[in-house]
């Protein structure tokens, strides 16, 4: 990983550093400063592998919350960010809102009775969308919004789902390693394509989610 620390950002800068291959972080909430991170390792899901489990299936079929795109997404930023321990400070904060304002930042929520249970929020750049964080009030809201968001990024013509690091969580619906090289030759002919992330309109149905994914029963 190289880094270097960066004073001042712009959405515009911000948005070269993502079509470069990297992306800032900070040490913390409190630490002023933020760095380019640029893994030797990327973490990404090929689209046509992702994987919804049986359990996570069931919990959809029940019902009884709520997908939402675009509906809070400061709120989703900030879920992201209690914890304990993480990378967004006020800078980040108020640059992704930036972003979100301009229509490259977006967010899919999960909400159980008009509350805010669970989210995800990242950026679209082409036909490459680059997930940031998520977060989780609510046993499997995290996950129900990554299927949602998978959904909507295979209906809106996307081609790259960079997730920066690879987790156990992520490996387990789909998301592998890529070496640096492999990725920047993806990011490449991504950013030559065009997504469009709102083109898929309201979410759908989570049977018809379901079917596209192959799970008919």
């Amino acid at each position: 990983m190289s880094s270097r620390p960066e004073p001042r950002l712009t959405p515009e800068l911000l948005l070269h550093g993502y079509a470069q291959g990297v992306f800032p972080m900070a040490e913390s909430r409190d630490d002023p400063e933020i760095f380019w991170v640029d893994p030797r390792q990327r973490g990404v899901l090929p689209l046509d592998r992702f994987r919804i489990s049986r359990s996570l299936a069931r919990r959809m079929r029940r019902g009884g919350f709520e997908i939402v795109v675009n509906g809070d997404f400061d709120s989703v930023v900030a879920g992201c960010a209690e914890r304990a321990e993480t990378w967004i400070n006020d800078e980040i904060f108020a640059l992704y809102a930036q972003l979100h304002r301009l229509g490259f930042a977006h967010s899919v929520e999960v909400r159980h009775d008009g509350v805010l249970t669970g989210g995800i929020y990242g950026v679209t750049l082409g036909a490459a969308f680059f997930g940031e964080s998520m977060f989780s009030r609510r046993t499997d809201a995290s996950k129900l919004a990554m299927v949602w968001l998978v959904d909507r990024l295979r209906l809106g013509g996307f081609t790259l789902f960079d997730a920066q690091f690879l987790t156990p969580h992520l490996e387990s619906l789909g998301f592998t390693e890529t070496p640096r090289g492999r990725y920047r030759a993806a990011l490449a002919e991504a950013l030559e394509g065009r997504g469009d992330f709102l083109a898929p309109g309201p979410p759908a149905p989570a049977q018809e989610v379901l079917q596209r994914n192959g799970q008919t029963s």
